[in-house]
């Protein structure tokens, strides 16, 4: 890349910046209790800018080859939280609170991205199950010293994107035909996202392992 073309978009990144900083001032001083709305609307926003700035830098840096692309994102998986672990009948991948779908699927590399080269490192290590008829379960975790109103319906969340990603590394295909699919929601010391990919024959298990879980909120 030309030394043109590279400050030309740090320019524009940083242009984002002042636009991220005012979003913050505003969540600063809404009220929650009169402006619950409109403080949802500005916290989904600055959070979008956030991420759309985080992909925008990686992407330079990724273009003009200052970090090789494994060795950033196995920063950015530690930071993001991202976790797997397995057992022949189970794998279990923890990640962020997912966000509201977006329209535009780029916005969501923030988080598949590090996901997929997590898998790709972790597969390298480890010989992951691979799973031909299956289970996906998604627990939705959220803070429970925050308001419960942040608890979003499971249709409004993000989880193809993830299931999409997860599934090339150990599912044959996540059809209707050979997948079936679980959503449970609960209280937890932060906000996470626990996918858990099984047999079908252990799901009955691990659901019931879930009921003996703390504050379920949703298990049907």
């Amino acid at each position: 890349m030309d030394r043109f073309t590279y400050i030309q978009r740090l320019s524009r990144i940083e242009d984002d910046l002042p636009k991220l900083g005012n979003t913050i001032n505003a969540l600063k001083i809404t009220d929650a209790g009169i402006y619950g709305q409109n403080l949802e609307a500005l916290g989904i926003d600055a959070a979008r800018r956030a991420e759309r700035i985080a992909c925008s830098l990686r992407n330079l840096i990724f273009a003009a080859d200052l970090v090789a692309p494994p060795i950033l994102m196995e920063q950015v998986a530690q930071e993001q939280g991202i976790t797997i672990t397995h057992t022949a009948e189970l794998v279990e991948i923890t990640l962020p609170g997912l966000m509201p779908k977006r329209t535009k699927k780029g916005n969501t590399t923030y988080l598949t991205d590090p996901l997929y080269y997590s898998l790709e490192a972790y597969t390298k290590e480890q010989e992951l199950p691979h799973f031909e008829e299956c289970v996906v379960c998604f627990t939705h975790v959220f803070d429970k010293k925050l308001s419960a109103r942040r608890i979003r319906d499971y249709d409004n969340l993000e989880c193809k994107q993830i299931l999409d990603t997860a599934s090339g590394f150990l599912m044959t295909d996540d059809s209707g035909l050979l997948c079936d699919a679980y959503h449970s929601t609960r209280l937890g010391e932060k906000d996470c996202t626990i996918l858990s990919i099984m047999e079908r024959k252990h799901f009955p298990k691990w659901l019931k392992e879930q009921e003996k879980g703390t504050n379920p909120l949703s298990v049907f």
